[in-house]
């Protein structure tokens, strides 16, 4: 069955399956809490149905008897009939044309599709204006066509107001596992989000958290894009169901490969490229990076070198990985805006921050971006990094959720006897405590390690 809206656009529908799914529930209570799981008020196509199922969601929810005596009041307390008489019959019509209540998740699959293939041609409609418009360019229209695309096959296309009591107890759900996770762990935290596999890290951010935009920031030479690698392959290593992607604007796949494969087996850099090895242990090394390479091929990562790309093209890629676990862009001012700044380079780095925050919460996974500081801190006695350093954008401190600098006083220092601790600052996190955490920098390796403390009290 079809009808038509607006625009004369036939419209799909299926007035008897949504008819049997509410008859089922008023049928058998018991049904109520699976379809209430599935199905949602936006995706009826009949207004009066809609507004049925609302009823008996609000009956559902506030632990309220649902039968057709409560429904009807609640009905006339939410406008849905204009007395109780024509409720009534309505009412009891629906229960008296179900064909098999335990078939109502069938029924509610059909209202379901009806609904997606509405919003399709809804969404195609949508496409078909803004590629006529004139307005956009090209690339713009085209992300545009994919999120709409995306969001139907996710099912989130018009998300509405979720009532509080829905959620709390999927959230309580969520907070005993992690409980129950805690202590079968001696009373050690446990990590909300992927850990990153530097401990006292997690600690603080709690892990790397679903729609969290994560920013990693250094001056040149502090170790940054080193770091994302290391987290990136620590991710992959636990995580083997995930898939970690890495865009690197400023170094090839072929530098980034030779970064990880140097920091998992413990061999100098400089041997990617020149290939010179003590020779007493040349042999060693050589099986042992042999060792690590295999070990490396079973991670989940994947790796992007395009230069100048923008937030639509990374997302469109992203959108083709399938179980997306993290991202990791090097580095943000190397991005490109899909729109046209003039020449303004801080507004442009503004929409792309808030361009990547709102892709970190569409794609539900974690972002690190990684980001250059001004030479601010280079001036400054004090050479620690700073909130204000951040170049281009005071936007980056605003849009993200998580802030960290990566910071080597021997770098400006070379009289200082600690030449391979690095203190990573988190000096915004949404989630707990700003601060700081030693990490240990091995510089001919590219890499960094936990530090391990003789003592642990300190």
């Amino acid at each position: 069955m079809a009808n038509f809206d607006l625009a004369g656009l036939a419209l799909p529908y299926n007035i008897e399956a949504e008819e049997s799914v509410l008859g089922s529930m008023l049928i058998d209570a018991e049904l109520i809490g699976d379809i209430v799981q599935i199905i949602h008020p936006e995706h009826f196509y009949s207004d009066v149905n809609r507004g049925i199922f609302e009823a008996i969601f609000s009956l559902y929810t506030n632990n309220r008897t649902v039968d057709p005596v409560t429904l009807i009041d609640e009905c006339k307390l939410q406008g849905v009939f204009k007395d109780n008489a024509a409720a009534t019959s309505y009412l009891y019509r629906l229960m008296n044309g179900v064909p098999s209540p335990r078939s109502a998740p069938k029924y509610a699959a059909i209202v379901i599709e009806k609904y997606l293939l509405r919003t399709l041609i809804l969404s195609c409609r949508d496409i078909i204006d803004a590629a006529s418009g004139g307005s956009e360019r090209a690339d713009s229209v085209i992300d545009f066509a994919e999120q709409k695309i995306f969001e139907i096959r996710e099912g989130v296309e018009n998300r509405t107001l979720v009532p509080l009591s829905t959620m709390l107890y999927s959230q309580l759900e969520v907070a005993c596992k992690l409980i129950e996770e805690s202590l079968a762990n001696g009373g050690k935290p446990v990590m909300s989000g992927l850990l990153t596999g530097f401990s006292d890290v997690d600690k603080k951010i709690y892990g790397l958290n679903r729609s969290d935009l994560i920013i990693l920031a250094a001056r040149p030479g502090m170790g940054k894009t080193s770091f994302a690698l290391n987290i990136a392959v620590n991710v992959a290593k636990r995580y083997k169901d995930k898939a970690v992607c890495v865009f690197s604007l400023e170094m090839s796949k072929e530098q980034l490969v030779g970064r990880i494969m140097s920091s998992e087996a413990r061999i100098p850099s400089e041997v990617m490229h020149t290939g010179q090895l003590p020779r007493e242990t040349a042999h060693e090394d050589m099986q042992r990076l042999i060792k690590m390479t295999e070990g490396l091929r079973s991670l989940n990562i994947y790796i992007d070198d395009t230069p100048g790309t923008n937030v639509p093209a990374i997302k469109s890629k992203l959108r083709r990985i399938k179980d997306l676990g993290l991202v990791i862009i090097d580095y943000l001012q190397l991005m490109n805006s899909a729109g046209n700044y003039n020449g303004n380079r801080v507004s442009e780095v503004s929409e792309i921050t808030r361009s990547l925050k709102i892709m970190a919460k569409e794609l539900n996974v974690p972002i690190i971006v990684l980001s250059q500081l001004s030479r601010n801190s280079e001036k400054r006695e004090d050479k620690h990094p700073m909130m204000s350093d951040l170049r281009d954008s005071g936007s980056i401190e605003q849009d993200a959720d998580i802030v960290m600098f990566l910071h080597r006083n021997s770098y400006y220092d070379e009289s200082d006897p600690v030449r391979n601790i690095c203190e990573c600052i988190i000096a915004k996190n949404r989630h707990g405590e700003t601060g700081k955490v030693e990490l240990g920098w091995f510089g001919e390796f590219t890499t960094f390690a936990e530090v391990v403390r003789t003592n642990p009290g300190h």
